[in-house]
């Protein structure tokens, strides 16, 4: 086998993985400064596809309204109305839960997850639908010297490491960041020195909620846009999140990298394990290390 090909399937497994990274950021940061274990996750890169979708090709056919949202529009709207969404499922349910199991606040979030699928699958194809707004911009290929890899599969990798890298630094370099982990470590401390804690826990979720709609965006031009496709991802972002460490914002970053890469790796040398390889890796993992390999032992 040519180090050609494995080079290429290299490339397109860290276009993978970058979406695990986006995704279990997002829950790495929702679980390690508020401790919720955030089910809905999946349903929130879904509807940041959809809502992608929608503006670009359906606002005028459903609405009447005479504007169409383009993809570099859409990287803005489609996580700040995911992150509204957030903030009313923290307001208005999740803050009812803290106190509670960690298992409450689990079932309430599949809940929503099933809503919300249920509706989309109602108007929509549940096969999928393509998404029409890449930019002209970003069509083509680019010539890397061992393949021709296509332009916006090579900006979904660099924006999608952009994105993870800042997001880790602001939570661990800034004041902001600061104030969060104070925020979640003594929560009445941080609030006699007059910050607001709870808005600080609901725009953490926020946040949180926006990364994901922020990867539907960006894996629309590459995949269906499904009611099922935050579903079919889920469970793997789960288990790299385990992997890394729950609550370990690098961890699930470079974890989901990794796993990106192994699992594109693994379809070169032994296809038919590419779909388990990366529970395989949670199961020993968990043996050896149960708090995931960035994570702390308590």
């Amino acid at each position: 086998m040519s180090m050609q090909v494995i080079m290429a399937q290299a490339l397109l497994g860290l276009n993978v993985g970058v979406f695990y990274a986006m995704l279990s950021l997002g829950l790495a940061v929702i679980f390690g400064l508020l401790n919720i274990i955030n089910f809905a996750h999946g349903a929130m890169y879904m509807l940041g596809a959809f809502i992608a979708l929608i503006g670009y090709s359906l606002l005028e056919q459903w609405f009447g309204i005479s504007l169409q949202i383009g993809f570099w529009a859409s990287l803005l709207v489609a996580p700040v109305i995911v992150g509204i969404l957030g903030v009313l499922i923290e307001r208005l349910m999740l803050k009812r839960l803290y106190e509670l199991d960690h298992i409450y606040g689990l079932l309430l979030t599949f809940g929503i997850t099933l809503i919300l699928q249920g509706l989309f699958a109602n108007y929509f194809n549940v096969s999928g639908t393509p998404y029409p707004g890449q930019p002209e911009a970003l069509s083509g290929v680019v010539n890397l010297g061992f393949m021709y890899f296509p332009t916006y599969r090579l900006f979904a990798i660099v924006f999608s490491l952009v994105v993870c890298f800042a997001t880790w630094w602001a939570i661990e370099h800034t004041k902001l960041g600061s104030r969060l982990r104070a925020g979640v470590e003594n929560p009445d401390l941080t609030q006699a020195f007059g910050l607001n804690v709870p808005l600080m826990v609901t725009l953490t979720f926020a946040f949180g909620a926006g990364l994901a709609g922020l990867a539907g965006v960006l894996a629309a031009p590459i995949y269906s846009v499904s009611p099922l496709m935050g579903a079919d991802l889920i469970i793997v972002v789960f288990a790299v999140v385990v992997i890394g460490g729950m609550g370990s914002i690098m961890g699930a970053i470079l974890s989901g990298l990794a796993l990106g890469l192994v699992e594109g790796l693994t379809k070169v040398f032994y296809p038919p394990a590419a779909s388990t390889v990366i529970f395989f890796l949670m199961v020993l993992v968990l043996l050896f290390r149960p708090a995931g390999l960035f994570g702390k032992e308590k």
